[in-house]
């Protein structure tokens, strides 16, 4: 009797190790773009046998795939080029902002594959409104990469928020307090998908963290693994990846450096707090000091050296300098990296924002600034970096997801 309960017990140790093996391989051959399975073997301390017999599992489940060509790294035979498929499994990335929605299919690779992006102010509509009409989309951009072969595995929301838990607990610049949004998106995909197309996990982040993710695998870091990530949109959004991690913090809130206080006695903010930097460097803010409609104008206005706009986008500037100081002093990245529209106004932006940096910042790193201060990957956004999430569970478990 006690052999026969014993005996489940290293069935299944054998079964996770080959789990935790096929994830390895895979992600091996991920992160290698091409190889060979000789070339894994020496990476992952396998034998040849076991990398053999693991890959041919990975092919068989249209995870990786063998290309004709051979070639060889070291001494000895050629072999076949391994590479992650680019068909078959892929990630599913919505990004829902307060002035857009930008949906993405990433296959394998993480490369951006399908992609539509719709203007709409979502601060007019319900939450679930908002969340119905991003699910119409979404369904629309699966249809299209089922025409590609491309199978989504799951989908991430990037949410402009406080997110935990499938939850968005406060969204200022939309109005959302304690918005379902996993469950209100699932019913809504459910009922818009294209026919055929199996029921889809849900889970959301918040987008700022996405972006940062997104920047930290596509992007042009050259190298740079701790850096302090600043979105600028409606609002402003920040994360924090030091040595290649996102920093969240207890609750999952940390980053939020759009409602660090700037001037103190300054204009009450929609967060309920008052001179936070968001009304000074947001997108709704910058275009009310410029006097300006658009971004577009913005921007024509600036190169005219209209002075009204040269002194709001020096003001946003300065003010961006003031808040990401902190940042720096605390944190001590290697860099500070603007997104969303920020890469656009770079060139009014950072010349105040590196002089508050070099005058506040207590590492002789930072002065002088220039340098430090860098815009955004235009590869790297939060839709394809909410993809590359759903990928990263695939990397994680090629049971679950292949086939």
């Amino acid at each position: 009797m006690n052999t026969r309960k014993d005996t489940p017990g290293p069935k299944a140790d054998k079964a996770g190790v080959r789990r935790h093996n096929l994830s390895l391989v895979l992600r091996t051959v991920h992160e290698a773009g091409e190889t060979t399975r000789a070339a894994v073997a020496a990476r992952v301390g396998l034998t040849r046998a076991a990398v053999s017999s693991l890959v041919e599992q990975l092919l068989e489940r249209g995870l990786l795939v063998e290309s004709g060509k051979t070639f060889s790294g070291s001494a000895g035979r050629p072999g076949t080029v391994l590479k992650p498929a680019t068909t078959g499994p892929a990630g599913l990335g919505v990004e829902l902002n307060v002035d857009y929605v930008s949906v993405c299919v990433a296959d394998l690779t993480g490369a951006d594959r399908v992609r539509r992006t719709v203007p709409v102010d979502n601060r007019a509509l319900a939450p679930v409104e908002v969340l119905r009409r991003a699910a119409g989309i979404a369904a629309e951009v699966l249809a299209e990469a089922a025409d590609r072969d491309l199978r989504p595995t799951g989908v991430r929301l990037a949410l402009p928020g406080l997110v935990s838990g499938g939850t968005v607990q406060q969204a200022p610049n939309l109005g959302w307090n304690r918005v379902d949004a996993d469950a209100l998106f699932s019913r809504a995909l459910h009922v818009a998908r294209p026919p055929g197309h199996p029921a889809l996990p849900v889970a959301s982040d918040n987008e700022a963290n996405v972006a940062a993710l997104a920047e930290l695998w596509f992007g042009d870091l050259a190298g740079i693994r701790s850096f302090v990530h600043v979105t600028g949109e409606i609002g402003v959004g920040g994360a924090l990846v030091l040595d290649g991690e996102l920093l969240r913090g207890a609750h999952g809130f940390a980053g939020e450096i759009g409602h660090l206080t700037v001037v103190p006695d300054g204009p009450r903010c929609r967060c309920g707090s008052h001179g936070c930097l968001e009304r000074y460097a947001g997108q709704s803010a910058l275009l009310r000091a410029a006097g300006a409609p658009d971004v577009d104008t913005l921007v024509q206005r600036a190169e005219d050296g209209e002075p009204r706009a040269l002194a709001a986008l020096d003001q946003a500037g300065r003010m961006l300098g003031v808040a990401v100081s902190g940042a720096v002093n605390l944190l001590d990245p290697q860099a500070v990296v603007l997104g969303g529209t920020y890469p656009r106004l770079m060139r009014w932006l950072a010349p105040a924002a590196e002089t508050e940096l070099g005058r506040r910042v207590v590492s002789g790193l930072w002065t002088p600034a220039r340098g430090r201060l860098r815009a955004a990957s235009s590869t790297a956004d939060a839709a394809r970096g909410a993809a590359a999430l759903v990928l990263r569970d695939i990397l994680a478990d090629p049971l679950t997801y292949g086939g």
